[in-house]
């Protein structure tokens, strides 16, 4: 039993989960400031929960 506690493994790795660091950003589709939880570089649009949410739902069967 003792050897199960501690050690890493495969546990997953997401104890700052809730604690990522966000960085602003401009909505490409309605143009609201928001932020993501990753340093947008310009080279692809960035989108707002809610826009992200829509975009994703319309876009059809998922890609395998």
């Amino acid at each position: 039993r003792a050897s199960r506690q501690g050690g890493g493994g495969g546990g997953g790795g997401y104890s700052n989960y809730g604690q990522r660091e966000m960085y602003p950003a401009v909505c490409a589709e309605c143009g609201k400031d928001t932020e993501v939880p990753f340093l947008p570089r310009g080279d692809r649009p960035v989108y707002c929960n809610d826009c992200f949410r829509r975009r994703r739902d319309s876009s059809g069967p998922p890609r395998y």
